[in-house]
């Protein structure tokens, strides 16, 4: 490493070794309120509505790594989330894009940490093929409630997205899958699944393989960061920070492959905080 990057990492660690310092000065630790909603496999809440997913193995670990910081998990919804992080009820959001309507709001973006797609979903018969999903005006889909899709240019709208599609509302990708099983056209032909909770769903029920078509073009492909509050206790480049003994150990690496997702490309070789 050069002497410029070593210069450049020591002050950054500096920098947040004070705003710890700082919050143990007045008597508690660094507290960050995490926003998280309904967001399978990447995180989803128990019958006891605690946080699962890779988000729940990702706070654990950094929990472990940073015993001087704490994550309060706050409760949101994927359409409450922009109003309750205006208001400030939460500092950060994990694994989410910029470009999905946070443009208005005073935040930063970190880097990309996860990456993930989302793909059109059909019943397989024995006349259909790829050419189903050319047309989408032609077909009746369902989607999450408050979801952003690249079909439908990201708008998040319910009223607008029944103007323009045939569009029914779920709020699970299970539902999503269910109902195309059901095979009933008249509720929805075309569903949309993220390719991560479509393959867990594959290797719960491995019956389903040949049950799906999919489409060979994905609706789109995330590329997911952590949102900061400006004026929060952390900014993105803090947040960074914190996965550093996450990544020297490989433990990030490996939650994400344990969760079916995937880094982003070069990630693990742009990561900055490593020597």
């Amino acid at each position: 490493m050069s002497l410029i990057k070593r210069l450049k990492l020591i002050a950054l660690v500096v920098v947040f070794a004070t705003k710890a310092l700082a919050a143990s000065a007045a008597g508690t630790d660094l507290d960050i309120r995490v926003g998280v909603y309904n967001f399978p496999p990447i995180a989803g809440f128990s019958d006891n509505n605690k946080v699962e997913g890779l988000l729940a193995d990702t706070l654990t670990h950094l929990d472990e790594a940073h015993p001087e910081v704490s994550f309060e998990v706050i409760h949101t919804s994927p359409k409450r989330r922009y109003l309750d992080f205006r208001a400030g009820l939460y500092d950060v959001i994990f694994f989410e894009s910029p470009d999905w309507g946070w443009e208005t709001l005073a935040h930063e973006a970190t880097i990309p940490i996860l990456t993930d797609e989302e793909l059109f979903v059909a019943l397989r018969k024995p006349d259909r093929d790829l050419s189903f999903f050319d047309d989408l005006s032609q077909r009746r889909i369902v989607a999450i409630s408050g979801y952003h899709y690249g079909f439908a240019d990201f708008e998040t709208n319910n009223a607008e997205l029944e103007k323009r599609f045939n569009i029914e509302f779920s709020d699970s990708h299970q539902r999503n899958i269910d109902l195309i099983k059901a095979d009933r056209p008249s509720v929805a032909d075309v569903a949309m699944v993220s390719r991560s909770y479509l393959q867990q769903h594959l290797e719960r029920h491995p019956e389903d393989w040949n049950t799906f078509l999919l489409s060979d073009q994905p609706d789109q492909v995330y590329r997911l960061a952590i949102i900061t509050r400006k004026g929060g206790p952390v900014d993105a480049s803090d947040m960074i920070r914190l996965f550093q003994p996450l990544m020297s150990d490989g433990t990030y690496r490996m939650l994400v492959e344990k969760w079916g997702l995937q880094l982003p490309p070069g990630f693990l070789t742009g990561f900055p905080y490593l020597p």
